[in-house]
């Protein structure tokens, strides 16, 4: 019976912890929209002439994301700023693309909305010249239905999406939200062309945005690493390099144990959906051991190629010849850096006319189509 009161006041202390928690979000929430409602009937006095004859801005504590909004309608500016502003977001409007490009020289956005159909300046040449000045901001076309296929064309000049009219305010935060889900995505899996030396435990994650060699360890040129452990057995795996412009891994064809391999030949294989790439032996020996643990547990690659997450050890028996072919410390960055140069011609004369501006990212390779797939690992994994 004791028991049984003890357990129902634990369940009760908890629900209400719970109503608490519940109870200050809402009060919380409240609090905050009036606030934020406050700001948006707020008349500020400041002089924006010198910026923008129409400039109206609404700014917010702490903004979800920064935007312009340029349309030559009233009605939808005073739209965006009463449905976005209310749902945190800093709103400048300006009814004109002239006025829209003198701002984004001198300030900072994360969004360009602008209608398609404008006096003067169209949502077209506000799209060609936001991506020219600030690749950076994320262009969408405000659009009727009779020119949504010149809104869909304005994506080839960099926009990110359109956004129809008329629209319901349900509509426009949805589309928001998912306009700035898209975005943060976007630039947590852009890559740096750096490459630096590392020391890092097994348990550490590399920066996703750069590409790292850990102290010690030998790079192939087909980006197979491999590590000489006191034993004189070689772990071996795959380089960060390969990693991060492949992105998923979604199995991996592991050698033979006791496996008798040649330096340059194919050692083991990695496979994305119905492609593989193969990758060659960075020594020549016996397979040794295979790391079970790492196939059935892929998803840890995506913190570390390195340390622990070897793929297989070879007893390796020309060590002597074969490891000055290998690159390590200064050499092996050396090697990243020419291999990143590289890499950028290659893809982007792949995907010349797709996009307006370039970026590496994590897992670029997973959207080419398999000919382009293949060539391109082919070139820089197949060696």
């Amino acid at each position: 019976m004791a028991l049984l009161l003890v357990i129902l006041a634990v369940i009760a202390f908890i629900i209400i912890d719970i109503v608490i928690r519940v109870a200050i979000k809402i009060v919380n929430e409240k609090k905050l929209r009036k606030e934020r409602e406050a700001i948006l009937h707020e008349s500020i006095n400041i002089d924006f002439g010198k910026e923008a004859k129409s400039l109206k801005r609404t700014e917010v504590p702490n903004p979800k994301a920064k935007i312009i909004c340029v349309d030559d309608e009233d009605v939808i500016l005073d739209s965006f700023r009463k449905i976005l502003v209310l749902d945190g977001y800093s709103i400048d409007t300006v009814s004109s693309g002239e006025e829209a490009i003198n701002l984004i020289k001198s300030h900072h956005y994360d969004f360009c909305f602008t209608d398609l159909k404008m006096p003067e300046m169209d949502g077209v040449e506000v799209t060609k010249t936001v991506k020219h000045l600030r690749p950076d901001i994320d262009v969408i076309i405000i659009t009727g239905f009779a020119t949504v296929e010149t809104a869909v064309e304005c994506m080839k000049y960099g926009a990110m999406d359109y956004v129809q009219k008329p629209f319901t305010e349900d509509e426009l935060l949805e589309f928001t939200k998912k306009s700035l889900i898209k975005r943060h995505d976007r630039i947590q899996k852009q890559l740096k062309p750096r490459v630096h030396i590392t020391h890092l435990t097994e348990t550490e994650k590399l920066n996703i945005g750069e590409f790292a060699i850990p102290g010690g360890v030998f790079i192939s040129e087909g980006h197979a690493w491999a590590s000489v452990s006191q034993d004189g057995t070689v772990k071996v795996g795959i380089d960060d390099f390969a990693k991060k412009l492949i992105g998923q891994i979604d199995a991996i064809e592991l050698p033979n144990l006791g496996m008798s391999v040649s330096k340059g030949q194919p050692l083991f294989s990695v496979r994305q959906g119905k492609k593989t790439i193969t990758f060659n032996s960075p020594v020549s020996g016996l397979v040794a051991k295979i790391n079970y643990e790492l196939a059935d547990n892929l998803i840890a690659l995506n913190f570390s190629t390195y340390e622990k997450n070897w793929i297989c050890s070879i007893d390796a028996d020309k060590l002597d010849s074969e490891l000055i072919q290998l690159k390590i410390g200064k050499n092996a960055v050396t090697f990243y850096q020419e291999e990143i140069e590289r890499y950028i011609k290659q893809i982007k004369e792949i995907i010349k006319g797709e996009e307006s501006e370039f970026h590496l990212y994590w897992g670029q390779l997973e959207n080419l189509e398999e000919k382009e797939w293949y060539m391109i690992t082919g070139e820089f994994f197949g060696r």
